[in-house]
């Protein structure tokens, strides 16, 4: 009986002892910090790595952590839960849509993201009650305020501004409470149904007027393209025309030149072989001869008889005045 009891001491105390060494341990991971009060009080912070402390002395605080899911269903499920470990990571808050109102009275659904992290774990725990409700709470009502200022195309238009603004303001407000905002972004937009319908028309009429726009403009410039072209090619039409001509009157100056240089020559040779003789008379003859069928081509078709000496053309340049009176 006594062997018993003393077995069941043993079995007792070294469960104890088991359950005080394993209570006395604590393995912070990486990212994460563990809270110890002593006796009720802060005493110190776990950082990442193997700690011992005092068991029923010391021991973690418990921080209560209340956020919103999204459901399988589309609608938003809060979550509330406890916890003795800090995540120093940066989260991403996913808040649930609510209703803003804007300068010109127009609703509108806003979901909005925020990415925060926690820089002082002991401001996180005692300066604020419920960190995350506190956070999605003043985003809510520093939302409401910042749409609030603006109209509905400039909350459509200047989503990266309400952004910075939002930002700004959520920092600096969360700073107390150990947290750095690290930036906020407007997930979701949605106007009401008559205002999307409404800009939808608008958005299809300004398109239109668009393309109209940019037909004329089409047909604008093919005109003054055409316009151009006809211009380029009169240009160049005239410019060939009188490049034309001047090649044309060249050629008829060399070839004058060259008939005068001929007749020249054949004038010395005709001195040179006859020296007392006079090249006139037959100068006139082949002048005669190369006239003679063009006047041939006449009406009447008159014959002409050519004398065969030089020294009787006299009398044939007579006869052919004779002709040329007649012709007339």
């Amino acid at each position: 009986m006594l062997l018993t009891l003393g077995i069941v001491m043993f079995v007792f105390i070294a469960f104890a002892a088991f359950v005080f060494l394993l209570s006395s341990f604590f393995l912070v991971n990486q990212a994460e910090v563990i809270i110890i009060e002593r006796l009720g009080k802060f005493d110190r912070i776990l950082t990442p790595g193997l700690h011992l402390v005092t068991p029923f002395i010391e021991r973690p605080r418990r921080v209560l952590w209340s956020y919103v899911t999204e459901g399988d269903n589309k609608r938003y499920n809060r979550v509330t839960r406890l916890f003795e470990r800090l995540d120093l990571r940066e989260s991403v808050y996913d808040f649930p849509r609510q209703n803003v109102i804007t300068k010109d009275n127009v609703t509108m659904e806003i979901n909005a993201l925020l990415y925060y992290q926690i820089t002082d774990p002991k401001a996180a725990v005692y300066e604020i009650d419920n960190l995350p409700q506190a956070i999605e709470q003043l985003t809510q009502t520093t939302l409401r305020d910042v749409v609030g200022s603006l109209t509905l195309d400039e909350t459509l238009t200047s989503r990266a501004q309400i952004n910075d603004r939002l930002r700004l303001i959520l920092d600096e407000a969360t700073d107390k409470w150990g947290v750095k905002v690290n930036r906020v972004e407007l997930k979701e937009i949605n106007p009401p149904a008559d205002i999307r319908h409404a800009m939808e028309k608008e958005m299809r009429a300004e398109r239109d007027r668009r393309a109209i726009i940019l037909e004329a403009e089409g047909v604008k410039q093919s005109a003054i393209l055409q316009a151009e072209g006809a211009r380029e090619s009169q240009v160049l039409r005239a410019r060939g025309e009188a490049d034309a001509n001047i090649l044309h009157a060249e050629g008829e100056a060399q070839a004058r030149l060259k008939i005068a240089t001929a007749e020249a020559q054949a004038i010395e040779m005709i001195k040179r072989t006859v020296p007392e003789g006079d090249p006139m008379p037959y100068m006139i003859a082949m002048r005669y001869i190369n006239v003679l069928p063009e006047v041939m081509q006449g009406k009447d078709n008159k014959m002409i008889v050519i004398p065969y000496e030089a020294s009787s053309l006299v009398g044939s340049l007579a006869t052919v005045k004779k002709l040329f009176e007649e012709t007339k």
